[in-house]
């Protein structure tokens, strides 16, 4: 399996969406809900988007854990992976966020969830420099190749070099950061909106980075171990074709499958020989989420993966149990015998 594509993600469903008005400043991608239409119809709309998804994803055999979200006042927890990464080893972090009115986003089920369904050894919370005016948001700040170990950063209010540096040292990476701004000026919010890393391809607005020899340093580290570069231009990223996220789903017959999961407005805008790159690695999974990407974040904002190695079930476990006494003692025990044992002690 590929430590780029988790095979697992987290999704949020929150009941009451709306566009956040505290982020709306710096995040040149939000909207406004069409005229006339009212919070419930919002809120009603993105519900049926978020389902949508999650359909998507599972009929794709990708594994989803789904978290009700019924606050009113958590208008973007739709898009967990700005306060929340997984890391192959075991590890978890967590980040400081920059609107207020984010930061109770961060669930203690949903890590909860984490450690008793997968294997955890450490989580590390950054969410303590918000008092300090220093944020990090998680991978919508950073774009991560995990199999290169980088950090693709936009510097913004929302991803800070200090944070990233003391990031990348607890957890193996080497950061990469660099401006990127829109032709206004306006520099992107968000890194993930101008960029998505998958095994063998990767998605990138290079033209949005004006510093021409930080652009060919980036490039050539995407494309180092053989990866095709598709570049993207700043009306797609408007698109949101930036902003996908590729994943390891299962077929009916249980093969592999890697998906590169975006919204259908960003399958729209791709040019045919730019869906014919990426689909020389992976399929295309689309949906349509016109609501949601009114709070200027689309699929892969949605999207948590679980880059964790699964907890074995408990009757995996007690087999894993009977073998080892076994192996002592030949004979010693059988799965019945340890059963039994178990329901005498919780009697």
């Amino acid at each position: 399996m590929s430590a780029q594509a988790p095979s697992a993600v987290i999704l949020i469903r929150a009941e009451r969406f709306t566009p956040n008005p505290a982020t709306a400043a710096d995040n040149a991608f939000q909207g406004d809900a069409p005229a006339g239409q009212s919070d419930d119809d919002t809120a009603a709309h993105a519900l049926a988007e978020m389902d949508a998804l999650a359909d998507a994803l599972r009929a794709a055999g990708v594994r989803v854990h789904v978290f009700a979200d019924e606050d009113h006042t958590r208008p973007d927890s739709v898009f967990p992976n700005n306060w929340l990464s997984t890391h192959a080893g075991g590890m978890v972090a967590v980040y400081p966020m920059y609107a207020s009115n984010r930061r109770h986003e961060r669930r203690a089920d949903v890590l909860e969830m984490l450690k008793s369904s997968y294997r955890v050894q450490t989580i590390v919370d950054y969410s303590g420099l918000e008092p300090d005016g220093i944020f990090l948001e998680g991978t919508g700040a950073m774009v991560l190749d995990h199999v290169s170990r980088v950090a693709y950063t936009a510097r913004s209010y929302r991803a800070d070099t200090h944070v990233l540096e003391r990031f990348c040292t607890d957890f193996g990476y080497e950061p990469m950061a660099f401006d990127a701004v829109d032709s206004a000026g306006v520099p992107v919010y968000h890194t993930n909106v101008i960029a998505c890393i998958g095994t063998d391809v990767a998605l990138i607005a290079l033209e949005m980075i004006p510093d021409e020899d930080r652009r060919a340093q980036v490039r050539e580290r995407l494309s180092v171990n053989g990866r095709t570069v598709v570049e993207l231009t700043e009306d797609q990223i408007r698109e949101f074709a930036g902003n996908a996220v590729e994943l390891c789903g299962r077929t009916p017959e249980g093969r592999r499958r890697y998906v590169m999961t975006m919204s259908a407005r960003a399958h729209r805008s791709l040019r045919p020989d730019q869906v014919a790159a990426i689909e020389e690695s992976c399929e295309i999974v689309s949906v349509d989420i016109p609501t949601i990407e009114l709070a200027g974040g689309s699929v892969r904002c949605m999207i948590a993966g679980v880059h964790l190695d699964r907890r074995p079930s408990a009757e995996q476990e007690l087999t894993e149990a009977v073998e080892a006494i076994n192996e002592d003692a030949p004979g010693t025990l059988d799965g019945s015998d340890l059963i039994r044992a178990d329901e005498g002690a919780d009697a």
